[in-house]
């Protein structure tokens, strides 16, 4: 059995329409301060409102953007009509001049799938067909689509196409990157896999390109108190936590994983972690320096908008001029 989330705090205590529009804003903070990645993700169904339309958020959050990348990661693509979804992609890469990255996932949650009349045994031919289909209509060409002939315009800005990622954590995933030609993005730390998807490349005459996070990428809420936001603020990441842990099947990977059941237990596995800025600048510099990263989820699991912003300006005040003084 999957544990179940908790009962926690409220996790919606903001209209959700505040939320959104509080994220908008956040998003275009972290661009003025030198973000470099904004990620959007898709679940269905869940009752607190978990982000159902990840392409609707990228464009709000490409139209408040300048620099930074906005992911979406991932696209449930088997749900998708594939036609148009080569559409929607390749007018956001036109708004963007190319900032949207996709990734296109499997999903792993057969009631996603009912919700929409699919087929969840059939969701690798359906995810075959639609990579197929969006790297056809991206050509500008007229091309043969379930029997007929059509073509997608306008074309995509970004050539041979927008930047399309293959997700998941499984090795069909990879065969099919390999075979595509497309890149694979792996959900967690996972270097078996990796090797494999190169060694499947090797073998089709594709070069690589794998993206996977390293051992340790903890999601970060920065504070100037540890101890007062795990007291505070610990039922909210808990709730996300128990959530995500609730759709997954037995042997997932993900960045999220965790059977904690109490925020005690949370704190002491470090998938979350309350840090201060100091703490948060040490814990960047002690990884590669041509790969470092640093995961925030300033609304995460219902946080308080007020909370976010707190660890977000914390972020853009006190560990990103720091970590860009260094480099300096």
């Amino acid at each position: 059995m999957h544990p179940q989330p908790g009962s926690g705090p409220p996790p919606v205590p903001e209209q959700p329409g505040d939320r959104y529009r509080a994220a908008l804003e956040m998003a275009a903070y972290a661009d003025e301060k030198g973000v470099t990645s904004l990620i959007v993700e898709e679940h269905h169904g869940s009752p607190d409102g978990w982000l159902p339309a990840p392409l609707a958020l990228a464009g709000a959050f490409l139209g408040r953007t300048r620099t930074a990348l906005v992911t979406a990661c991932a696209v449930l693509a088997p749900l998708y009509d594939p036609l148009r979804l080569a559409e929607e992609i390749a007018v956001l890469d036109l708004v963007s001049g190319g900032r949207l990255v996709t990734v296109a996932g499997l999903g792993y949650r057969p009631e996603e799938y009912a919700a929409f009349g699919a087929d969840f045994a059939s969701r690798g031919r359906l995810q075959d067909e639609t990579l197929e289909t969006l790297l056809a209509a991206w050509t500008g060409e007229p091309f043969t689509y379930r029997g007929r002939t059509v073509r997608v315009t306008p074309r995509p800005h970004t050539r041979p196409h927008p930047p399309l990622f293959v997700g998941g954590a499984a090795r069909p995933t990879a065969r099919r990157a390999a075979r595509l030609g497309l890149p694979l993005f792996l959900p967690a730390h996972l270097p078996e896999l990796a090797r494999y998807y190169e060694e499947r490349c090797a073998e089709a005459g594709r070069d690589p390109l794998c993206l996977m996070p390293p051992p340790e990428l903890p999601t970060v809420h920065l504070t100037h108190d540890v101890d007062r936001a795990w007291a505070e603020l610990g039922e909210y990441f808990l709730y996300e936590a128990r959530r995500y842990a609730s759709w997954q099947p037995p042997g997932a990977h993900s960045l999220m994983s965790t059977g904690a059941g109490t925020v005690e237990e949370l704190r002491a596995q470090g998938v979350y972690r309350c840090m201060t800025p100091e703490e948060c600048v040490a814990m960047v510099e002690r990884q590669p320096a041509d790969d470092r990263q640093l995961l925030l989820h300033p609304l995460c699991g219902g946080l308080p908008v007020d909370e976010g912003w707190r660890s977000l300006r914390l972020l853009g005040e006190e560990v990103l001029p720091r970590l860009a003084g260094e480099d300096g």
